[in-house]
């Protein structure tokens, strides 16, 4: 980030990263991040990306989303293919004002609620993530609205 202090996009796919943290704390410019299939697995150090109004970190092992929180102008998230078992973790993104799209196929909770509950049949992941984050736009390339 010092030496790029106007860098607004960066694609780290298919990346050997450690952290988030790994990419410092002065990226405050930076608006879009890929860092999808990059092992990680968790998202410590995001919130020094305030800026990110697009985040693409599919297929990591990521399953906390608290540190989303942080992203105040966040408008697009591709979280498809992690690790994220427990519906209430998407109460995170709620906080997210300006979240529009988001995708979260090929994780558990598309199938159950929490990792400790039996599949439902009566379980439907596009309504319980609507309530969670009413003013989204589209999920998972769908509009929301269609549960």
């Amino acid at each position: 980030g010092a030496y790029l202090p106007n860098l607004r996009e960066l694609k780290l796919n298919h990346s050997l990263l450690v952290s988030v943290r790994d990419l410092g704390t002065t990226l405050s410019s930076l608006r879009v991040l890929w860092m999808a299939h990059c092992g990680l697995s968790d998202l410590d150090g995001i919130s020094s990306c305030s800026s990110l109004t697009e985040l693409y970190m599919a297929y990591n092992s990521i399953s906390d989303l608290s540190q989303l929180t942080w992203l105040d102008h966040l408008e697009i998230l591709d979280l498809e293919g992690n690790n994220i078992e427990d519906i209430d973790q998407l109460q995170y993104l709620g906080l997210c004002g300006k979240l529009s799209r988001l995708t979260v196929e090929g994780n558990l909770i598309c199938l159950k609620p929490s990792a400790g509950s039996a599949e439902e049949p009566d379980y439907n992941y596009r309504a319980e993530v609507k309530k969670l984050i009413p003013h989204l736009e589209y999920l998972d390339e769908t509009p929301a609205s269609q549960t």
